[in-house]
């Protein structure tokens, strides 16, 4: 296999376990000034990238982008890596850390750091900030699900995807992202609210607050939620507004965010407000009831949707089913995230547990496939040993979370299968050639150009059946012995002249019609057009 088949664009600087990333310019021009600024530094494939440990030197290309490259082991053969990450946002894990410890360091905060690990993710998804009053978990990719009431503070990265209730519920969120400069990774901070898009900011214009991470759109967001709203007095109106319509206002803006996010909790909670709200004008207080009526009917539709997807999960595990059950939890979980009862807590745990067995079974299944394939002699049939990787490769493909080794060792074996020899193909022998009926050999206006054999019909007369009880009616085609007849003369014919006058070749002296049209009459051609056909083919007249 050839451990650089993807390109590596990351490194880390001076050993294996340094913390100090390396990004690689992808053009030549760029190349030759980054070796020149590192002459006396060595590249690694850094153990806090998931790699293998080992020194790396660069390659320069003019046809395609560079990248880090591994020394080529004792043998001479390339070295295998079992690194996942390798793109240029593989070691950006690394830059959070670095750019994190500056931006504390010059407020006068230390910090801790840690490339945590939950159940086994890949390093580099997460990073743990601990603060010394609070801690933030970044989370770089969608590895792991965000925690939202831990006592950490989730920072998603760009592809983590957020629920529109955790906005309404918390305000805000933070995201990180990182943009490549030369050749480094610059840190950005972004605070995405409810229907607002996102703000980002460099880290230099963000701060630690007793609310945790905080921006400048943080302040604005906290301030707008704060501040109680304001009496509008408009024209020709001679007081103002009362509370209690202004909060039934309110009210009524908050069910619509319930209903646009589909937030089931929050609709029931404005439900009970809306009903304990007293001294609203009679027609705002219809609008109310109004409102709150139709929302407590979608409340219970949505109620009755999700106590049937919890069935359905229920008895998805209980038939043991895989197909679709994922997908199944997923939806249960999302129609269940405001709060759950107990029978779907223990729907909820009972598939995710029958899931995990699964996997466990698959991966345990993929280890023993993996031993077994590794044992085949060298000298393997190359039939047999396609057979298994095969089969090795379809368990795999069911399998999630395989781990470094064996997605190493999945692509060592797909490297290999690529240059097995191809087993030679079995022997088909060729199909017979469908024989053409005697009837479609010969043109339709010669097949009564020779008595009929078998049935006595005279030249120019059609053949009739000679038996049964349809005996005397007229055949669909002539009788075979006919047509061998008739093909045998036009053969002799060809033969002899080389040219055979067909007779639509000529004009019939009859009816008047050109060459290559019928004539007019029923069935046959006029006999003395035929007869002209046949006198040509004699004399060997060639044919214009």
């Amino acid at each position: 296999m050839r451990g650089d088949r993807r390109q590596i664009q990351t490194a880390v600087l001076g050993s294996a376990d340094s913390e100090e990333p390396l990004m690689l310019p992808l053009e030549a021009i760029e190349l030759d000034a980054f070796r020149r600024q590192h002459e006396h530094d060595t590249f690694w494939c850094g153990l806090l990238l998931g790699g293998c440990g080992l020194q790396l030197t660069t390659k320069l290309y003019t046809d395609r982008v560079c990248h880090f490259a591994h020394y080529p082991g004792p043998d001479g053969h390339p070295h295998l890596c079992g690194r996942s990450a390798r793109g240029v946002a593989s070691a950006d894990h690394l830059y959070v850390k670095a750019a994190a410890d500056v931006w504390l360091r010059a407020r006068g905060t230390q910090a801790g750091f840690d490339f945590v690990q939950p159940d086994g993710v890949p390093i580099g998804s997460v990073v743990d900030i601990q603060l010394p009053h609070r801690k933030l978990r970044v989370h770089l990719d969608r590895e792991v699900a965000p925690d939202w009431d831990a006592e950490h503070e989730p920072v998603l990265g760009v592809s983590v995807p957020v629920d529109s209730d955790t906005l309404i519920r918390r305000w805000y969120v933070h995201r990180i992202r990182l943009d490549s400069e030369g050749t480094t990774r610059r840190v950005r901070i972004g605070t995405e609210a409810f229907a607002r898009s996102t703000e980002w900011f460099g880290l230099d214009e963000c701060e630690i607050t007793q609310r945790g991470l905080s921006t400048p759109a943080v302040e604005r967001i906290v301030q707008a939620r704060t501040t109680p709203a304001s009496t509008v007095w408009t024209p020709g109106k001679k007081r103002e507004e009362r509370a209690q319509d202004v909060q039934a206002h309110e009210l009524l803006r908050r069910l619509i965010y319930a209903r646009r996010t589909e937030s089931a909790s929050l609709a029931k909670e404005v439900c009970r407000e809306m009903s304990e709200l007293v001294g609203v004008g009679p027609q705002l207080q219809q609008q109310l009831h109004t409102a709150r009526r139709n929302a407590l009917i979608w409340v219970e539709k949505e109620a009755e949707t999700r106590r049937d997807l919890v069935a359905r999960l229920n008895q998805a595990v209980a038939d043991q089913k895989v197909r679709g059950l994922k997908g199944l939890l997923a939806r249960v979980k999302t129609a269940t995230r405001d709060s759950r009862t107990e029978e779907e807590e223990h729907a909820i745990r009972e598939a995710a547990d029958h899931l995990a067995a699964v996997v466990s079974a698959a991966l345990a299944r993929l280890d023993a496939l993996l031993e077994e394939v590794s044992r085949l002699p060298a000298n393997e049939d190359p039939r047999r040993l396609k057979s298994k990787i095969k089969q090795l490769f379809q368990v795999a493909v069911g399998s999630s979370k395989l781990g470094e080794h064996r997605q190493a060792q999945l692509e060592l074996w797909s490297e290999r299968l690529r240059y097995l020899p191809s087993p030679p193909r079995p022997f088909t022998p060729p199909m017979p050639q469908q024989r053409v009926p005697l009837h479609q050999q010969v043109d339709r206006v010669h097949w009564a150009m020779m008595p009929c054999p078998t049935c006595g019909s005279a030249r120019g007369q059609q053949c009739v059946i000679d038996e049964g009880g349809r005996a005397g009616q007229v055949r669909n085609v002539p009788h075979a012995d006919r047509l061998r007849f008739t093909l045998q003369e036009q053969q002799k014919q060809h033969a002899g002249s080389g040219v055979v006058w067909q007779v639509y070749d000529v004009p019939c002296p009859e009816c008047g019609q050109e060459s290559g049209t019928w004539c007019l009459t029923t069935g046959k051609p006029h006999p003395s057009r035929s007869k002209q056909a046949r006198k040509l083919t004699e004399q060997h007249e060639p044919r214009l």
